[in-house]
């Protein structure tokens, strides 16, 4: 028997119109009590009396036992979901940034309090990861996790490659279709690729890791002779979260912009869409694909958690509690295509091992390797429209960890 839930949502835009629409049209055992808006002269579809600035109205008011959190300002809403998890509301949010941020602290008070924040649609829409993660990987040896997170850049990637628009006006497209924002710096940039890849790790391998410890670099420096390269190369170029164990007790993430191949589950994924790949020792691999913008994707994913909440569902943190020693490493090498304009570049990145290497007056790249702490130290370099850095795909591991992924495989079969 489910219990009936009275829900106070803070924000009414994209996601919660979109939710608001489903849950019109399903016959479910809840109530939305009240929305939390900024403006509360903007034009709404609903009763005037259904709205409120005063955050307090839902917080304090005994008879909501729910907090949905769909705002875009990630301090605001880590004060939200403090507040109700600390007076025994359960949350459900979307806000990837608040949730990378404060995961540890967030899990620590939902154990104190006894109650549940769930937040499958802060990652990557419609695709339940987060869930399949924390249920069906519970006991998994999980080799890998990576994919397509980000909805807006793909969508631009999308246009680029499969109908040769421009990166500007390609751009321009999706922020048209609310696909991207004004400043779209977070989606072009890698940012919120990162938020989602550092949740992710948390329910894939129990490894709280901070945001800022995680390279992004973003596809905002994308160019013409970069494009031309992947397609002489007949490959695509994609934005690419990726948390990979590199040994027992080692893990690297970081999120770069990848040449994806055609045998690739990632090369087909377009627009829009979000794809998932899961590398795991006895399930091999498995791919997950569904939209990942949009309000009514996410809306979706949204509905799920409320719905789960009418059972007491909460995430276990399983592998977190496990306590297995895992630790995060920047010490591992990535061959990488390097577009630059100043040779002091290469010098700086350290790149060795350098295959290939072309200039002219207006081009130049090598394809080298380079470590990923080199890569974090200079991140300041990706920020300037003269370089862009894709990897290839080859991650060159240490004899050490060669040898104890090698005896972690004797002991798995």
């Amino acid at each position: 028997m489910s219990k009936k839930l009275k829900i106070g949502i803070f924000g009414f835009g994209v996601v919660g119109q979109g939710l608001y629409d489903i849950i019109k049209s399903q016959n479910l055992n809840l109530e939305i009590v009240k929305f939390a808006i900024k403006n509360k002269d903007k034009k709404r579809s609903l009763p005037a009396e259904l709205f409120t600035t005063n955050h307090d109205e839902l917080l304090d008011n005994p008879e909501i036992n729910t907090i949905v959190e769909l705002i875009d300002d990630s301090d605001a809403a880590y004060k939200i979901a403090k507040k109700a998890l600390s007076t025994g509301k359960n949350v459900v949010s979307a806000n990837k940034k608040m949730i990378a941020a404060h995961l540890e602290e967030l899990v620590s008070l939902q154990q104190q309090y006894g109650t549940s924040l769930l937040y499958e649609g802060a990652v990557c829409g419609s695709i339940p990861i987060i869930r399949n993660l924390e249920e069906y990987y519970d006991n998994e040896l999980l080799h890998a996790i990576t994919g397509i997170f980000n909805g807006s850049s793909n969508y631009i990637l999308s246009k680029i490659f499969n109908e040769g628009i421009g990166y500007d006006i390609a751009l321009k497209h999706a922020q048209e279709l609310g696909f991207a924002e004004t400043d779209p710096i977070l989606d072009v940039g890698g940012y919120d690729p990162k938020f989602k890849l550092t949740i992710a790790t948390a329910h894939a391998y129990g490894l709280f890791i901070k945001p800022e410890e995680i390279l992004n670099v973003g596809i905002q420096n994308l160019k013409n002779e970069d494009i031309q390269y992947a397609k002489e190369k007949n490959v695509k170029i994609k934005l690419v979260p990726t948390a990979r164990k590199i040994s027992s007790k080692q893990i690297i993430a970081f999120v770069l912009p990848k040449f994806v191949k055609s045998d690739d589950f990632l090369y087909n994924v377009e627009n829009e869409y979000n794809g998932v790949t899961v590398q795991a020792a006895f399930a091999d691999k498995q791919f997950f694909f569904g939209k990942g913008a949009g309000g009514h994707p996410t809306g979706a994913a949204v509905l799920s958690d409320i719905a789960a909440l009418r059972y007491d569902y909460k995430y276990e943190y399983k592998k977190y509690h496990q306590k297995s020693g895992l630790i995060y490493t920047d010490k591992v090498s990535l061959e990488v295509y390097l577009r630059y304009e100043h040779e002091y570049t290469l010098e700086k990145l350290n790149i060795t091992d350098i295959s290939e290497r072309f200039a002219r007056n207006d081009y130049k790249y090598v394809i080298g390797t380079v470590t990923l702490k080199s890569l974090l130290e200079n991140n300041e370099l990706f920020q300037t429209k003269d370089v862009f850095i894709a990897q290839t795909g080859r991650i060159i591991y240490s004899t050490q960890s060669i040898e104890a992924i090698a005896q972690e495989e004797l002991l798995v079969n």
